[in-house]
């Protein structure tokens, strides 16, 4: 995610911090305490948000750990102003398999409250009535209450906050996965629409929540009904097979020449008849800037490539691309380079299936829109993520 840097790795997963979470961690301190000359309440406040989003970490990495156990990598965790989100390179296929990975964030959240309680109670700390000691106690029980808080906001049904995506698998159990996502999708959209208006009157942070929920719903569904249009469809299905190919001992001149002369972007490149990777337009005007014009295609591109089959199945090779972050793979047969498969030639397959499927005298616009929102979110992740509203 853009405006993110790294701070650390827990299990082997990347663990990020984006920067916005230090204006707000900033925003509180000077609100609690050092306008107001109380320098002892912002320390408080500032370890009360530290610990607060140490649970929300931890929070993730239940969801993360639980994915690892069905063989789902995260990609990582990022600690936002409002929460924390793990990025998972998809979802599990199987409903009882998404419930346990939705369920193992706020799962996480029962543990530490139920530690907490323990701890408070052999102290003493819990007597009286219960919200009593909750809203007018220390860091501890404070603590208590948030946690208590996230377990239950995460578990209303608002797809693809957890509670949603139990919802979705339990759906998923009758229904098609694409009737059940579009169904979730429609009450998480709902449950949004429902929180901004709440926030804007009590909690703008409420506002903030209700926004990315409803943009989070409808490109979760655009994926699902791309990956269940291009189910059954082999790499060259999609593939394009008029292309430029480079040399590894081409000079990047020769690349800049077809790039501008031409609509291509990307450069599948050759040692002798050899497939060895792609040269992208990116990596293309980093190498410029690296080597100058005379410098060889070969010194540009990352070695071993990642290459597809054109008899592999397109939406396997849609998430190898979204988890090497390529916008196009060179296509194999028999060894030998027969084509490029590309997003924006997915997205084009897209748009004709969908045409065909429209009734004669559909409207046209619509078939458009859906096509290419569905192509450009087929190579995204699934991501799931505890939500904190301080």
């Amino acid at each position: 995610m853009r405006w993110s840097f790294r701070i650390g790795s827990i299990a082997g997963i990347r663990v990020e911090l984006h920067v916005t979470f230090l204006l707000f961690v900033g925003w509180i301190v000077v609100t609690q305490g050092l306008f107001s000359g109380r320098p002892g309440n912002a320390l408080a406040s500032l370890a009360l948000i530290l610990m607060v989003f140490g649970c929300v970490l931890l929070h993730e990495l239940g969801h993360a750990l639980a994915a690892r156990r069905y063989g789902i990598r995260t990609r990582d965790i990022i600690l936002l102003p409002i929460g924390g989100l793990a990025r998972l390179e998809r979802m599990p296929d199987k409903p009882a398999q998404e419930i346990v990975v939705a369920l193992a964030g706020p799962a996480v959240n029962v543990a530490i409250a139920a530690v907490l309680g323990v701890v408070l109670g052999r102290l003493g700390r819990l007597g009286g009535p219960f919200t009593d000691t909750l809203l007018g106690g220390g860091l501890a029980e404070s603590l208590l209450a948030i946690n208590l808080v996230m377990l239950a906001f995460n578990l209303i049904p608002a797809f693809p906050m957890d509670g949603g995506r139990v919802l979705r698998a339990l759906l998923a159990m009758k229904l098609s996965y694409v009737q059940a996502t579009r169904i979730a999708a429609r009450i998480g959209q709902g449950f949004a629409l429902v929180f901004g208006v709440v926030g804007l009157f009590y909690n703008a942070n409420l506002l903030l929540v209700g926004l990315l929920i409803f943009l989070a719903a409808g490109e979760e569904h655009a994926i699902v009904r791309t990956r269940a249009s291009l189910t059954g469809l082999p790499v060259r299905a999609a593939m394009i097979t008029q292309f430029d190919a480079l040399d590894a001992h081409d000079p990047l001149q020769r690349a800049v020449d077809l790039l501008m002369t031409g609509s291509q972007q990307d450069f599948p490149v050759l040692a002798g008849e050899v497939p060895v990777g792609l040269l992208t337009r990116a990596e293309l005007l980093v190498a410029l800037q690296r080597l100058g014009p005379a410098g060889r295609v070969g010194e540009a591109i990352a070695p071993h490539g990642e290459v597809a089959d054109a008899a592999e199945p397109l939406e396997h090779v849609l998430q190898r691309m979204r988890v090497r972050r390529r916008p196009a793979l060179p296509v194999l047969s028999g060894g030998r380079l027969v084509g490029m498969v590309t997003l924006e030639n997915v997205s084009e397959l897209l748009l004709i299936q969908q045409a065909l499927r429209r009734p004669p005298g559909g409207a046209p616009g619509s078939a458009s829109g859906g096509a290419t929102g569905g192509a450009s979110s087929g190579a995204s992740g699934g991501a799931t993520g505890g939500v904190a509203l301080l």
